[in-house]
């Protein structure tokens, strides 16, 4: 099984601190993908019942200013930026931000298409997005393509980010999937839901850098923020991601409390929310993956 819980170390983040718990015990390992993201594994060859992982972050996170439009480069000049770097996994469709007549049929209707500044066409359809679909929870499945929430028009995090990172992909604008949780202030009216982790997106604005949307909740990426993994789309960075053997009844369950730091602890979890429960056959190997935000 692979996991990325780890949050990111980087410039307005750090993770100060992070343990993780597996039971059966095991010896888990890390790597770090092409993209800089943690990723820890490890193997269970014995018989069990059931996979307990349990991750413990302390994370610094500092705020960053909002760029204004003067800060972003005019259309010509963002081409130039994109076209001197090495953008082009983040600019092509990926596995679950295929082009399709939908995703044509949204473009005309929220004008996405090149003109004004681009980080007022990017805040627009940020907005856009927040008011043309409904957050509505285990309304789509966790390999379910972008279409069923184009049609539909209501979706989770993970159909937010995806349609969105199609969308701006359409501009020539390099985009990614982000992977991480959500603080859920207590004046806050976020639409995701608390307990679970959280998708977005960042598109690159040349020198404003890498700025994050939101549009599930209608936010521009901030304190509140805390990125996990990135990557493509979900398929590149998905908490968790295992194969095994055997006949089961496969449910699983996540619980994510995130908290100020001197904050005091829980005296109890929240109920686990459960995310995917479905009987499994008799096959000699099943995959298997977590969703975001379900």
């Amino acid at each position: 099984m692979e996991v990325r819980v780890q949050p990111r170390n980087e410039a307005r983040q750090r993770c100060l601190s992070f343990s993780l718990n597996v039971t059966p015990r095991a010896n888990v390992m890390l790597y770090r993908d092409f993209l800089g993201n943690t990723v820890h594994h490890f193997d269970i060859p014995g018989q069990h019942q059931q996979i307990q992982v349990s991750a413990h972050a302390l994370v610094e996170v500092m705020a960053s200013p909002v760029p204004e439009p003067q800060d972003v480069p005019d259309w010509k000049k963002l081409d130039a930026g994109i076209a001197s770097g090495d953008f082009w996994e983040m600019l092509l469709p990926s596995q679950y931000t295929q082009p399709s007549p939908l995703l044509g049929e949204l473009a005309r209707e929220l004008r996405v298409e090149r003109r004004g500044n681009p980080l007022g066409l990017l805040l627009e359809l940020n907005e856009a997005l927040y008011q043309a679909f409904a957050y509505v929870p285990n309304s789509t499945k966790v390999d379910s393509p972008i279409d069923d929430a184009l049609r539909t028009r209501q979706g989770v995090c993970q159909d937010f980010a995806h349609i969105m990172t199609a969308l701006v992909r359409r501009l020539g604008i390099p985009c990614r999937y982000v992977s991480g949780y959500l603080f859920h202030a207590a004046e806050s009216k976020d639409r995701s839901s608390t307990g679970a982790t959280h998708a977005w997106v960042e598109a690159f604005l040349g020198d404003a850098g890498w700025v994050a949307f939101d549009p599930t909740n209608q936010l521009v990426g901030g304190e509140r923020h805390i990125r996990v993994a990135l990557g493509r789309d979900y398929a590149d960075v998905p908490p968790t991601r295992g194969v095994y053997k055997g006949e089961a009844e496969s449910t699983l369950s996540v619980v994510v409390t995130v908290a100020p730091v001197n904050s005091p602890e829980p005296e109890e979890l929240p109920p686990a929310t459960v995310i995917r429960s479905k009987p499994l056959s008799s096959a000699a190997g099943n995959s298997y993956q977590d969703q975001q935000q379900q």
